[in-house]
């Protein structure tokens, strides 16, 4: 059960991310996402996953502007990116945090 929740709440994250980069640019859909992202990391990462998703989620960090200077489209595309970044930076938060007690715990 877990498991689908955190499926779900990925895809519909992604989903409220697109729509929002291409029709919304409003302050609080960043919160919402990210909160939704905390939500996702909770739920959705399992400890085989982390070290994985942690590089995912910081190659995505880093690379979300690339696309700023492309005609036409390059704005859309960093609206769309920025906002699964803000998505994705709340999970990331959590996965790591989790991580990092458990090392410490050991």
């Amino acid at each position: 059960m877990k498991d689908k929740v955190g499926r779900w709440l990925f895809i519909a994250g992604l989903i409220v991310a697109v729509i929002a980069g291409l029709f919304l640019q409003a302050a609080w859909t960043t919160w919402v996402l990210a909160v939704l992202g905390l939500v996702v990391g909770f739920f959705n990462v399992a400890e085989e996953e982390t070290k994985g998703f942690l590089i995912a989620a910081i190659a995505l960090n880093v690379s979300a502007s690339a696309f700023q200077g492309v005609p036409f489209v390059g704005s859309y595309v960093t609206n769309i990116l920025g906002y699964i970044v803000a998505f994705v930076s709340g999970a990331m938060l959590v996965v790591a945090l989790i991580s990092l007690f458990k090392k410490a715990g050991s």
